[in-house]
């Protein structure tokens, strides 16, 4: 099936561009706080706003370009989400079914080692009590005693190994009852590819990917030549992301253990949690589906469902305002967040750089894909380049 989504995307830096979002992102990589970035606007469905800045690789004087392939890490979750989504509406998946239905194996327990029920409505929108590795203190932490790999290592086990590492640690809150953000995309990933008994990347290109046209993004990259090289924040300028490099993206924690090569190896196993490579105009497509209704993935009320707070109120650390749907944090309080963003929301990122946003009420989506960790997912640029879109006469 081809996309239904004409996405007049080039392969060069051209218009249209809104003239604040242009010389904002052309400021972040003169001044070295990216080394380079793809963004892209759009309004309704029509690209507003195009344009790419920097280098893809700073070192070789190779430029970025519109097409440019990214490691997506936690943009990775959407793209997953929604292949579980799809399963629910073809009435494969139940969202509010014990997981263990899929993976029998698997056995969860709270931490007086009382069995827990996890529903995909929980790995949805991270109530699970799972956690992350790269969010324990030290190395001493019960998931990296237990070997647990956040899916961006160069860990050499299966998929279905790693699950039943996650399985052998108590959950840190009975599932339902709490929020944190944790490997819940990567079990869900697990339940995807038992469902469809195909390997998760597979499930993914049958689910989401072919239908919408998205060719550039999957779990290996198979054009070398089109991928972004990754850095990392640095003075007097970002530096290379080095094989085996950790980062912490919070203080306090240990932080992410990368392996920039893992894209490129197919024996790696499929993170659906950050696992992904792709491109803007591969995301546009399904966050513009998911805008317009989510045919042909998906009918209307399950998108409804997504964008849904599903957290009951819960505060979410560090994300004041927020709540959390399925598969990407809602924006409950506008004022609290301190954002010209309007309720209901849809928002996200990915560690080795990216951003974005899709506020349905106006028709508006944005997508910042960058190669310079953490400044393009969490730092000034972020809130920058927001309050310069919504500065524009274009989307008002």
């Amino acid at each position: 099936m081809t996309s239904p989504l004409p996405i007049p995307l080039s392969a060069a830096q051209s218009e249209p561009q809104i003239p604040g979002v242009a010389s904002l992102v052309q400021h972040a990589t003169d001044s070295q706080r990216l080394v380079g970035a793809v963004v892209l606007v759009a309004k309704e469905g029509r690209i507003i706003h195009q344009q790419a800045a920097g280098w893809a690789e700073r070192e070789t004087r190779r430029a970025m370009l519109v097409d440019s392939i990214f490691r997506l890490a936690s943009v990775s979750k959407p793209i997953v989400s929604a292949a579980a989504m799809v399963l629910v509406a073809q009435g494969r998946l139940g969202l509010d079914a014990d997981i263990t239905n899929y993976l029998p194996e698997l056995r969860f327990r709270l931490a007086d080692g009382k069995a827990a029920r996890i529903t995909p409505r929980h790995l949805l929108s991270h109530q699970a009590g799972l956690g992350y590795r790269f969010l324990e203190a030290d190395g001493n932490g019960p998931l990296a005693r237990a070997g647990v790999s956040d899916g961006m290592d160069a860990s050499g086990i299966t998929l279905d190994k790693n699950l039943s590492r996650i399985a052998s640690v108590p959950l840190s809150y009975a599932p339902g009852t709490g929020w944190g953000y944790s490997l819940a995309t990567d079990v869900l990933g697990g339940v995807i590819a038992a469902i469809t008994g195909l390997p998760l990347e597979s499930a993914v290109q049958q689910l989401v990917t072919d239908p919408l046209g998205m060719a550039d993004t999957g779990f290996t990259c198979r054009d070398p030549q089109r991928i972004a090289t990754a850095y990392v924040t640095d003075t007097p300028a970002p530096h290379p992301l080095a094989e085996g490099e950790v980062v912490a993206p919070f203080e306090g924690t240990i932080g992410i253990r990368y392996s920039p090569a893992r894209i490129f190896d197919p024996a790696a196993f499929p993170s659906g949690g950050g696992g992904m490579a792709g491109t803007a105009g591969d995301l546009l497509r399904l966050l513009e589906t998911l805008r317009r209704g989510g045919a042909p993935l998906l009918p209307a009320e399950l998108v409804d469902e997504m964008g849904r707070d599903q957290t009951g109120g819960q505060i979410l650390p560090a994300a004041p305002g927020f709540g959390f749907g399925l598969g990407f944090s809602v924006l409950r309080e506008p004022q609290i967040a301190a954002s010209p963003e309007t309720a209901g929301t849809w928002r996200w990122g990915g560690a080795y750089g990216h951003s974005w946003f899709l506020d349905r009420a106006r028709g508006l989506c944005v997508i910042a894909l960058t190669n310079t960790l953490y400044e393009g997912m969490s730092g000034r640029f972020v809130t920058d380049l927001r309050d310069a879109v919504y500065a524009a006469t274009e989307v008002n």
